[in-house]
C-alpha cells in the first residue's frame, strides 16, 4: 500500500508537469529451441534486457501482494502440448523498501522465461504475454504484447513413421509484431494504444499521456481527487437510500450491545465499516483487471460504450421512478447471510458483503455513475472511485458505532427517502441524455441537435419541480406530512430544491434560442447544431470579416464543431494543420494547436471560461493562427493514399481523428485532450512545454505572452 500511497502522490504532483511519454525500459527478443535427446520437445525462450535501474518483478513478487508479474497467456493449440509452466531464470534480486511489508523480489539487466512444448507436427504458437516493468520510485502500466513462435523441423507423428529433421527455426512474429520488437524502446503509448481514435481521451480528462505515473495515471475531470470526492459523494448520497440507511441503527446496536463490551463492539463496527470499503476497492480492481486502464478511458468517446451507458441510465431512471425494482437474485443474499451468522471477524466480513449484495437495488445507480467517472480516472481510476464510494457508504457506520448516542437523532425512513430516489430518478435521465448526445455527436445522427437536448432538459427541471412542490406524483409515493392542524405542507429542505430545478428550467430556456449558457457549455451539444439562432448567430460572419486566406479544408464537416465563443467574436478556426501553416506565413503569425475532441467535456470548460475572456481572445485572434484538430472525429476517411501505419500509435491510420492522434502522440508525445501546442511556419515549437487542462486565466495568458515573445526572437 506504501508503493499505491507514492505512486498516488505522484500522479497529484505531476498535474502541472508536461506530458512527456516514458520508453518502454524493456527489449524482449525470442527463440526456439530443441530439446537434445527429446522428439519434437522444444523450448521456447523469451529473453529480456532491461535498462539500467528498471526491473521486471518475479513470478513470487513479495511485497504486499499488489505487484504484477509477467504472465505468458499461449492461445489453444490442437498441434501443441505445453509441459509445466512459464520458468524464470536469471539473479533474482531481493530489496526490502523503506515502508513496505517484506522483501520484494524482482529481476534487473536480464532476465529469461522458458515454456516447454510438445509438438505433434510443425506449427506456429501464437499468445500474447503481460508485464509491468518499475523502477524504485514508479512502474509503468503494464503492457501487453504478442509473441509467435514457428516449429519447422517437427517429425509430424502418423501412422507410417516418417520425416526428416531440418534445421532449427527463430521464431518470428508477424510483421506488424516484428516492427514492434523492433522498436521496442518507442513510447509505452505505442504497446497499448487501442486503436483508431483512441489516442485522446477527448471526455475532455487529462488522461493518461504516458505509461508513466506522471501522465498515464493521471486522472481526468481535473485529478484523481474529483474522482475521489465524486465517489464520496455518491457513497455518503447512497446512504440516504433505504436500503442502506434503515439498516444503520439495527447494525450499529448489534455491535454495540451484542457484545461483551462496548470498546469491542466498537472495535468489530469499525472492522465491519472497513470489509464495506475493501469489498467496493476490490470490485474497482476488478474493473481495472478485466477491461484495462486503456479500455476505461476510451469509454467517453465511443458511441457504443455511451449508447450502453445511456440504457444503462434509463434502467436505473425507470427503477427510481417506481417502474420496477432492481434486484438481485434472492439466493446470492440468503447465501451470504448464512455466513454471516458467525459473531468472528469471518462473519462480520460476510454481514458487510451481504450488505453490499442486499444493498444493490439502491447503489446500483451510483455505482454505475461511479465507473463512469472512474473511467476518467486513468489506472488508478477504479481504485479511487470504488474505494472512497465504499468510504462514503461505510463512514456513518464508523461514527454511529464510536458515538452510539447520535442513533437517537436519525429521523425514522419514510416518504423522503422515496422522494430523493424519484429526484435522482429525473437526475438520472438527464445524465442518459448526455450520454445519447456523445453517441449522437460521435455519429452526426443529429437527433439531439443543441436546442432538443435543452429542451428535454428544461421539461424535465420542470417535472422535477413539480414534484417536488408535490404536483406530481407517482404510484409508490407517500402524502406530503401533515402538520398539528391536519393540512399538507413542505419542508424547507424540499421547497429550496423546487426553487433551484425551476430556475435551472428559467436558465436553460434563453438556450433554445441561442443563448450561449456558458455555465453548461461542457454538457450541451455545440451550437453548429442548432437549427436556429435568434438574431441570426456569428457563425457565418466570423470567417467573412477575417483577414489572410480563409480557411477551406474539412470546414464544411467540422465548422458545426467550432466553439461558440470562437464564433462569437469571429475567431477564425482552421481544421488542417498544412492549411494552417500556410496562413501562419502569410500573416507572420505563431500557430496555436488545438487538440480537443467533439465531445470533450474539459475542452469545453478551456473555451467558455478561458477563451472567452476578453483579453485571451484579443491575443487568439490578433497574435496566433490557431488550427483546432479533433481527435474523435472517425466519419471521415482519409484517401487510402495517405493511409499509412502509424509507429506512434500501432495501428494504422485510417480517418482524420488517427491522422490527429498520429499527429500529436509522433510529433508532441501526448496523447490528452484538450492539449495546446505552438509552433511558427518552419514547425519549430515555440515554448518547451505545452499547455494542457487548467482553467486558469492568469496562467493561460502568461503562457501565450511566452509563445509571442519566443516568436519575435526567432522572427525579429
Amino acid at each position: 500500500m506504501n508503493r499505491f500511497l507514492v505512486l498516488l502522490l505522484s500522479l497529484f504532483a505531476s498535474l502541472n508537469t508536461v506530458a512527456q511519454i516514458q520508453k518502454d525500459p524493456t527489449k524482449w527478443s525470442y527463440e526456439v529451441k530443441k530439446k537434445a535427446g527429446k522428439e519434437n520437445t522444444y523450448d521456447l525462450v523469451f529473453n529480456v534486457k532491461l535498462d539500467p535501474h528498471w526491473h521486471l518483478w518475479a513470478f513470487e513478487p513479495g511485497g504486499d501482494g499488489m505487484l504484477i508479474s509477467p504472465s505468458f497467456d499461449f492461445k489453444k493449440n490442437p498441434d501443441v502440448k505445453l509441459i509445466g509452466k512459464v520458468k524464470e531464470a536469471g539473479k533474482k534480486i531481493s530489496k526490502d523498501f523503506d515502508g513496505e511489508e517484506g522483501d520484494e523480489h524482482m529481476f534487473e539487466n536480464n532476465v529469461t522465461y522458458t515454456q516447454t512444448v510438445e509438438v505433434k507436427q510443425n506449427t506456429t504458437i501464437t499468445g500474447k504475454h503481460i508485464y509491468q516493468s518499475c523502477d524504485e520510485t514508479r512502474c509503468l502500466s503494464p503492457v501487453t504484447k504478442p509473441f509467435s513462435f514457428v516449429i519447422k523441423d517437427a517429425i509430424a507423428k502418423v501412422d507410417t513413421a516418417a520425416g526428416a529433421e531440418d534445421s532449427i527455426a527463430l521464431a518470428a512474429a508477424a510483421e506488424d509484431t516484428a516492427a514492434q520488437h523492433k522498436d521496442s524502446d518507442s513510447s509505452a503509448i505505442a504497446a497499448n494504444h487501442p486503436g483508431s481514435g483512441a489516442a485522446g481521451n477527448t471526455n475532455g480528462t487529462a488522461d493518461a499521456g504516458t505509461n508513466g505515473p506522471a501522465a498515464k495515471d493521471k486522472p481526468g475531470s481535473g485529478s484523481l481527487w474529483m474522482v475521489f470526492i465524486t465517489g464520496l459523494g455518491a457513497g455518503l448520497l447512497a446512504v440516504l437510500t433505504p436500503c442502506i440507511y434503515s439498516m444503520i441503527p439495527i447494525t450499529v446496536s448489534f455491535f454495540t450491545k451484542k457484545v461483551s463490551s462496548r470498546s469491542q463492539g466498537i472495535k468489530k463496527a469499525l472492522f465491519y465499516s472497513l470489509s464495506i470499503i475493501v469489498i467496493f476497492t476490490v470490485l474497482g480492481l476488478g474493473i481495472t483487471a478485466a477491461f484495462g486502464a486503456n479500455a476505461l478511458n476510451n469509454l467517453s468517446t465511443n458511441w457504443i460504450a455511451n449508447m450502453v451507458f445511456f440504457a444503462i441510465f434509463m434502467v436505473f431512471a425507470f427503477s427510481f421512478l417506481g417502474a420496477f425494482e432492481l434486484t438481485l437474485p434472492a439466493s446470492w443474499s440468503s447465501r451470504m447471510g448464512s455466513k454471516s451468522n458467525s459473531s468472528s471477524y469471518g462473519g462480520i466480513f460476510f454481514m458487510a458483503l451481504t450488505l453490499v449484495i442486499v444493498s444493490f437495488s439502491c447503489t446500483s445507480a451510483f455505482i454505475g455513475g461511479v465507473a463512469v467517472m472512474a473511467s476518467n480516472g486513468g489506472r488508478m481510476g477504479p481504485l479511487v472511485g470504488f474505494g472512497s464510494f465504499g468510504l462514503g457508504i461505510a463512514l456513518p457506520f464508523a461514527i454511529f458505532a464510536t458515538f452510539p448516542s447520535y442513533l437517537k437523532n436519525l429521523e425514522k425512513p419514510g416518504g423522503w427517502q422515496n422522494a430523493l430516489k424519484v429526484t435522482l430518478g429525473f437526475v438520472e435521465l438527464a445524465l442518459a441524455m448526455k450520454f445519447l448526445s456523445n453517441a449522437d455527436l460521435a455519429q452526426g445522427w443529429r437527433l439531439l441537435d443543441r436546442e432538443v437536448f435543452i429542451g428535454i432538459w428544461v421539461i424535465l427541471a420542470i417535472l422535477l419541480g413539480l414534484y417536488l412542490l408535490g404536483k406530481l406524483t407517482f404510484f409508490h409515493d407517500s402524502e406530503l406530512p401533515k402538520n398539528h392542524f391536519g393540512i399538507a405542507y413542505l419542508s424547507v429542505p424540499r421547497l429550496m430544491l423546487a426553487i433551484t430545478s425551476f430556475a435551472f428550467a428559467i436558465y436553460l430556456l434563453p438556450g433554445m434560442w441561442g443563448a450561449p449558457l456558458k455555465a453548461l457549455s461542457a454538457f450541451v451539444p455545440p451550437m453548429g447544431t442548432q437549427d436556429f439562432v435568434s438574431g441570426g448567430g456569428g457563425s457565418t460572419a466570423a470567417h467573412g470579416d477575417a483577414k489572410g486566406p480563409r480557411p477551406v479544408k474539412y470546414v464544411d464537416k467540422l465548422h458545426m464543431y467550432e466553439p461558440n465563443v470562437a464564433k462569437e467574436h469571429g475567431l477564425v478556426t482552421y481544421f488542417d494543420v498544412d492549411e494552417a501553416k500556410a496562413a501562419a506565413k502569410i500573416l507572420k503569425k505563431p500557430l496555436m494547436i488545438d487538440f480537443t475532441g467533439i465531445t470533450c467535456v474539459n475542452c469545453r470548460k478551456m473555451e467558455g471560461q478561458v477563451w472567452s475572456n476578453p483579453e485571451v481572445m484579443k491575443m487568439m485572434k490578433e497574435d496566433f493562427v490557431v488550427v483546432s484538430l479533433y481527435g474523435d472525429y472517425d466519419k471521415e476517411d482519409l484517401p487510402k493514399e495517405e493511409q499509412f501505419f502509424s509507429k506512434a500509435l500501432n495501428a494504422k491510420v485510417v480517418t482524420l481523428g488517427d491522422k490527429v492522434d498520429d499527429y500529436q502522440a509522433s510529433r508532441f508525445n501526448s496523447n490528452t485532450q484538450p492539449f495546446y501546442f505552438f509552433i511558427d511556419e518552419n514547425d519549430v515549437q515555440l515554448h518547451p512545454k505545452g499547455y494542457e487542462y487548467d482553467p486558469s486565466v492568469p496562467k493561460f495568458i502568461a503562457h501565450l505572452k511566452e509563445v509571442i515573445a519566443k516568436y519575435k526572437e526567432l522572427h525579429p
